[in-house]
């Protein structure tokens, strides 16, 4: 039997669960912050990482099981679960493996090309353990050199983030609308690349970004927009408060009147649980995504890009 392992970021095994029951995949076995199912993989939003090729390696010595792991390759990122008991040994068995530096990455930096493997000791004799995983990060975590001084809050680390997992972002000279940027954080990353952005809130942007060049600040409604002026931009951004549903409107005009528009928008959660009937057109948008960021809180990320530009004359 084919098997898939979830990993849920900290905090989030309870959306996890609750993805996981919407989408009918049966646990196996839970052991926060993993769960086991049965394979074929599915698109779990919730999950920070991905086992893709999980198996049971035996383990029955420290030696030996570190050796099973070495024997398929060499980077392996250790999980720990709620197992309590079993960690002493998997921390025995970690240090017989070479180290997996994780260091903060500067932003524009490609993700890491390397295999990242990831394993945990299920039973005192048997490791879990999947050579490939959906995330090139450890633990899903994507760390950044952080920036201190120059955006307004912390919020730009979502769109570094989301641009390094993508490999694609705004190129210099591009056009993006940015719906709830107030105070700026992601305008400033946008100006930053080179690209030209209008920024729409009803709140102002914070004075250093608003003197950035290529900023254009507008106060206003985001759902004031006129939809034929998305068909002018390359990129609409929203990180807009507000219920899901209105946020699906606004994008059902934006892409009705603009097709070929790239789209990146924060979808903020009500309650505790999801309410994935309410986020079902996301989920079922076509050539979309729909994914919780290490960044993100109590959120998820939608983003559904247009094919990239080439310089193919027959393209024109």
């Amino acid at each position: 039997m084919s098997l898939a392992v979830y990993q849920a970021a900290p905090g989030f095994a309870f959306e996890l669960a609750a993805e996981l029951d919407f989408l009918g995949v049966d646990v196996i076995e839970r052991r926060d912050p993993l769960f086991l199912t049965p394979g074929p993989v599915r698109d779990v939003a919730w999950a920070q990482n991905t086992w893709l090729e999980p198996r049971f390696l035996p383990a029955p010595s420290i030696g030996k099981g570190a050796a099973g792991l070495k024997s398929i390759q060499r980077n392996w990122d250790m999980v720990e679960t709620d197992e309590a008991g079993q960690r002493r040994r998997a921390e025995l068995i970690r240090q017989k493996l070479p180290p997996v530096k994780a260091r903060p990455l500067p932003f524009g930096h490609p993700a890491p090309t390397a295999p990242l493997g990831a394993w945990t000791l299920w039973k005192p004799d048997s490791i879990l353990a999947s050579p490939s995983t959906s995330s090139p990060f450890p633990q899903g975590r994507v760390l950044f050199e952080e920036d201190r001084e120059g955006p307004p809050n912390r919020a730009y680390l979502k769109l570094w983030e989301l641009f390094t997992l993508l490999g694609r972002a705004p190129e210099p000279g591009e056009m993006c609308l940015d719906l709830g940027g107030s105070p700026g954080g992601w305008a400033w990353v946008l100006a930053r690349l080179g690209a030209r952005v209008v920024s729409l809130d009803k709140a102002p942007l914070d004075p250093k970004v608003a003197a950035l060049p290529g900023v254009e600040e507008r106060l206003g409604s985001a759902f004031a927009l006129d939809p034929a002026e998305a068909a002018r931009a390359d990129w609409f951004f929203s990180d807009v408060i507000c219920y899901p549903g209105r946020l699906w409107k606004l994008l059902s005009r934006v892409m009705e009147a603009a097709p070929g528009l790239n789209l990146a928008c924060t979808v903020k959660l009500q309650g505790e649980v999801t309410d994935w009937t309410e986020l079902a057109p996301f989920r079922d948008a076509h050539g979309s995504r729909l994914l919780h960021l290490w960044h993100n809180k109590h959120e998820l990320t939608w983003v559904r890009l247009a094919a990239e530009k080439t310089n193919d004359p027959d393209d024109k």
